[in-house]
């Protein structure tokens, strides 16, 4: 039994290694291009090209339903229109250039093309509701936003550093700081997509009504909650359809799980306001349905779908596959060490009852885009002379001479709490 899983679980891992090496390249180009100011300057105005424009820009981001809020929040900081914030924040989350690739790689070019474009046209629907739909529940409390920034649309290096010295700085983002984001979730869906293979019988959706409808009400059901990144979401949408889900049931799952989160859902709501949140939900579930049924008969004009050549003999495969393959697993393994070292071999360690007054304990974070934000919003509070965030302990640690209270209310204003 185990043999067979691990079998499933690593076809699968052969299949989508090389083409995250190739996104998570292009990410790191991304890194350098997109600057933060890049993106305010074109999403301020509050008219529908803003909207397009910040639906068009999000696509490519590789960016996590987490990971993304703060960037989004930062925007409506920064006077984006209510329709460009929510318009990013749909868009962004359902793919990315490392996400693009892998679904080429997996789930071929039909999928690797109606992915993004609907994410695109997702993205606008939901903006151009929420221009319509201006209410003051809408607007962000300024003070609530004051700790948002993001980091990853913007490269901290100044304009006189070389072009190399730009790269690199995009390949360090690139193949540590976002693979470290990603990592965990990735093995994850790997991992759930051989199990899938393996346990679940062929065509078991099939038979329980997962080809239709109810399929793809299945799909919301359980991608709405779920954390996983769009990446990450790969590999489960194609254990699901070798098991009877439709391709459009899957396109469902693809859309909704690395789209929202429980999490995240909470944020939206404090920050933009709870009607945001009815049309953030309705919009994507809405659109991930039409979008499933159009891709159920895009496939239906080429006949039956079937995903057995993506799982087949890999002694054929190129040497510069493998060898993309073996550069990705190291770069995975490292990711592995760094947060195996960061969480048990931390340099100092606090138990439950003697606590610095200089540590503040922080619930809610879960990606180094939080971290940034964290630290961001507690280096502007008066008197902070530095701070350490530490993404797994959970902790804060602050110095300088500073208010203890203004801290915690940074950190609360920027989303997280303070236990």
């Amino acid at each position: 039994m185990l043999s067979g899983i691990f079998k499933d679980i690593y076809l699968t891992y052969l299949e989508i290694a090389p083409y995250l090496f190739i996104g998570l390249s292009l990410a790191g180009l991304l890194h350098i291009f997109f600057k933060r100011d890049l993106i305010v300057r074109h999403l301020g105005k509050d008219n529908f090209l803003s909207v397009v424009k910040a639906s068009l820009l999000g696509v490519p981001l590789p960016l996590c339903s987490c990971g993304v809020i703060p960037t989004a929040i930062y925007l409506r900081k920064q006077k984006a229109s209510p329709g460009a914030t929510l318009s990013f924040l749909i868009s962004t989350p359902q793919t990315g250039v490392d996400s693009i690739l892998a679904t080429y790689g997996m789930l071929g070019p039909v999928f690797a093309f109606f992915r993004p474009v609907a994410a695109f046209l997702t993205g606008i629907i939901g903006g151009a509701i929420a221009n319509l739909s201006k209410r003051d529940d809408q607007e962000p409390n300024k003070d609530e936003v004051t700790g948002f920034h993001c980091d990853t649309c913007e490269i901290k290096i100044p304009h006189d550093h070389s072009f190399f010295e730009k790269i690199k700085a995009g390949m360090v983002y690139a193949y540590r700081d976002f693979l470290d984001d990603i990592s965990i979730q990735l093995l994850f869906g790997v991992i759930i997509a051989g199990i899938i293979t393996y346990a679940i019988p062929e065509d078991f959706f099939g038979r329980y009504g997962g080809n239709g409808f109810l399929g793809m009400i299945y799909m919301i059901i359980f991608g709405i909650p779920l954390y996983v990144c769009a990446t990450a979401s790969i590999p489960i949408a194609v254990s699901l359809i070798l098991k009877g889900i439709s391709p459009g049931a899957a396109f469902v799952f693809l859309v909704v799980g690395p789209a929202t989160n429980a999490a995240t859902i909470a944020l939206i709501g404090k920050a933009l306001g709870k009607k945001i949140i009815l049309i953030y939900l309705g919009v994507i579930s809405i659109s991930a349905l039409a979008g499933g049924f159009l891709l159920n008969w895009v496939f239906s004009l080429f006949g039956d779908y079937r995903l057995e050549t993506m799982l087949h003999d890999h002694s054929g495969r190129s040497p510069v596959m493998i060898g993309l393959s073996v550069v990705f697993s190291i770069m995975l393994m490292l990711s592995f060490f760094r947060k195996i070292r960061s969480r048990f071999f931390s340099r100092v360690k606090y138990d439950e009852v003697t606590v610095p007054d200089n540590l503040f304990r922080i619930e809610g974070m879960t990606c180094k885009h939080c971290l940034m934000t964290v630290e961001h919003a507690i280096g502007e509070v008066r008197g902070v002379a530095d701070v350490k965030v530490d993404l797994h302990k959970k902790t804060a640690v602050v110095e300088g001479e500073y208010d203890r209270d203004e801290v915690s209310k940074a950190i609360e204003k920027a989303g997280y709490r303070v236990v």
